[in-house]
């Protein structure tokens, strides 16, 4: 479904992940006239374009293309070209056991899924510089915890769901958490503030 939002966007419902990533990405590469932005989010796309374009022009070609993916042409990167971003992570968290308990697994098994299949930023959300992170290890699909936490660290790397994610700054939460890293997620004197954005990869890494 392709919805108007306002008189300069349009948002496109998508079923998952996946198209979300396919969408964003022939969309970046091949733009219609007048697009200013595409924002991914969880199952939608936001397509932000200039005073005075013709919306419904828009929707028409956006279905077009929903019906038509072409995902074998897309980047390995999807939408957003650059290097791996490696992040590094000391395994030592409060629900690692709980984790381990839901999935089967045992701790070291749970560290290494973690560990041992690159993720992508599907979208970015809650707070500044915290990004969704998607296609790791179906196995650590966990729920999230029955009471959340009133303050997360900063640092925290975690899991929910099928997402995993770092918190960016201490935080009320309730994902599961696994370790913690000291990368700087978000950094106002940094260019662009966000270490994390849509459609880079990311590794990580374990440190003890």
């Amino acid at each position: 479904m392709v919805r108007a939002v306002g008189d300069c966007a349009v948002v496109v419902d998508l079923p998952d992940d996946a198209a979300v990533a396919t969408l964003a990405a022939t969309i970046t590469a091949d733009p219609p006239h007048g697009l200013v932005d595409v924002v991914p989010g969880a199952r939608t796309v936001l397509l932000r374009v200039g005073r005075g374009s013709d919306l419904a022009a828009l929707a028409r070609a956006i279905r077009t293309r929903v019906a038509q993916p072409h995902p074998e042409a897309l980047p390995r990167n999807t939408f957003e070209s650059g290097s791996e971003v490696v992040v590094d992570v000391r395994y030592d968290g409060d629900d690692l056991d709980e984790v381990a308990r839901l999935t089967g697994l045992t701790r070291q098994q749970v560290v290494q899924a973690h560990t041992g299949s690159p993720w992508r930023v599907g979208f970015m959300g809650f707070a500044p510089g915290f990004g969704y992170l998607v296609g790791g290890d179906p196995r650590l699909a966990v729920p999230r915890r029955e009471h959340p936490r009133r303050a997360v660290p900063a640092g925290s790397v975690a899991l929910a769901g099928e997402h995993s994610g770092v918190y960016p700054r201490e935080s009320p939460g309730g994902w599961q958490l696994l370790g913690r890293t000291d990368a700087p997620l978000w950094d106002v004197d940094r260019d662009p503030p966000a270490l994390l954005r849509p459609g880079l990869q990311v590794r990580f890494r374990e440190v003890r």
